[in-house]
């Protein structure tokens, strides 16, 4: 295991601009994870990282030794930083103490669904923290591929790796995407979200291939994509607030998918009996 305590050591220079580039990240295809559980999360989905990077205090931490001796001779590399350059290089303003430095996962790495059913398309979602709060929510409620606009947050910072808690690597995720052409070549409906749709939520029947828009915080969504939807849905609130954020509104969404598929009943062969009425 080596030290490292000096600013202006060439592997603490580049976490630096991981940590705080998009661009960085884009041109060397290296992202940062913080903390234990997004390690382990990229493990088991895609196998070693490249390097550990241990804050000299936390090196003696129980939870990190585990993690470190799960490391052998042939896997990632351990590096110690002192405490003061620890927290000068990660990416988040509380360090949990390990940051593991790993490949941005190419489309062929990552798992194939026995389903390929349901999508999600995000246009211009600005906020990281939004950003992979769907990813987590669509990750959980099944989702196989998640598409995104240009102007969405870059979606392998460490905000937004953080916020979604693995689900990067539990979902196809396609950057720079038109989402009109993607929303034309789905099977099944592709909904989106509208403050002025009249078809609500709960009266939409969900249980077939669908493919949920979601729009900007602000703005909400193009007329190109509402455009290429095949059905605007609104969601149903009570009280005085105008809009749920995305990350709200997304999870809402998945859910009740989730909820009419577990409800809905099956024929002989195994298939999905509900149609559309």
């Amino acid at each position: 295991m080596k030290l490292i305590s000096s600013r202006d050591n060439a592997f603490s220079k580049q976490l630096v601009k991981l940590a705080g580039s998009a661009h960085q990240r884009r041109a060397t295809g290296l992202t940062l994870l913080d903390g234990i559980h997004l390690i382990h999360a990229y493990r088991l989905a895609l196998g070693r990282p490249k390097n550990l990077i241990v804050s000299e205090s936390s090196y003696r931490n129980k939870e990190i030794k585990q993690l470190l001796a799960e490391q052998d001779e042939e896997e990632a590399s351990v590096i110690v930083l002192s405490d003061a350059l620890f927290r000068a290089v990660s990416p988040v303003k509380t360090p949990t103490g390990v940051i593991a430095l790993v490949d941005i996962p190419a489309q062929g790495l990552l798992p194939e669904r026995e389903e390929d059913s349901f999508w999600v398309l995000l246009e211009a979602i600005q906020d990281p923290g939004n950003l992979g709060s769907i990813l987590r929510s669509a990750a959980a409620a099944g989702a196989s591929n998640i598409y995104l606009s240009d102007g969405c947050a870059d979606v392998w910072s460490p905000k937004t790796l953080r916020a979604a808690m693995g689900a990067h690597f539990l979902v196809r995720i396609h950057e720079q995407s038109d989402l009109a052409s993607v929303a034309r070549t789905f099977s099944g409906k592709v909904i989106a979200t509208s403050l002025r749709a009249k078809n609500s939520l709960y009266r939409t029947c969900l249980t077939g291939p669908v493919a949920f828009v979601f729009g900007n915080e602000g703005m909400g969504l193009s007329d190109a994509l509402l455009q290429a939807a095949s059905d605007q849905i609104v969601i149903p609130m009570r009280g005085c607030t105008e809009s749920l954020n995305a990350a709200a509104a997304a999870a809402v969404c998945f859910f009740e998918r989730v909820r009419q598929m577990s409800e809905a009943p099956t024929d002989t062969t195994g298939h999905n009996g509900r149609q559309d009425g």
